[in-house]
């Protein structure tokens, strides 16, 4: 099994509330694809507590392969959530893939 582990720093916003709003509709929406995307194993949106830390989102996905999570990344569903919610507000973006051993 291959764990894909995506950190997202956001861009700065107007007020906390509206920054809290955009991960919430973003969290919504990724853990939405569990759904349409059936190779995806599980699928999980945290919120970063730590203020004093670069990153405000952590992505948790667990796929069966490597190619999975190409697949995942290429899946036009997620392409659009990617482009259209996650691009705009994005500073910056971190990414690991491991396989794991149980």
């Amino acid at each position: 099994m291959v764990r894909h582990i995506v950190m997202f720093k956001l861009k700065e916003f107007a007020s906390p509330d509206e920054k809290q709003a955009k991960m919430r509709e973003i969290k919504n929406a990724l853990e939405s694809l569990a759904g349409p995307i059936n190779i995806l194993r599980s699928i999980r949106v945290d919120f970063n507590i730590n203020p004093s830390e670069t990153w405000d989102l952590i992505l948790t996905t667990e796929l069966d392969t490597l190619n999975d999570v190409r697949t995942y990344a290429e899946h036009p569903e997620h392409v659009a959530v990617s482009k259209n919610l996650i691009a705009p507000v994005k500073a910056d973006r971190a990414c690991v893939d491991y396989e794991v051993w149980n």
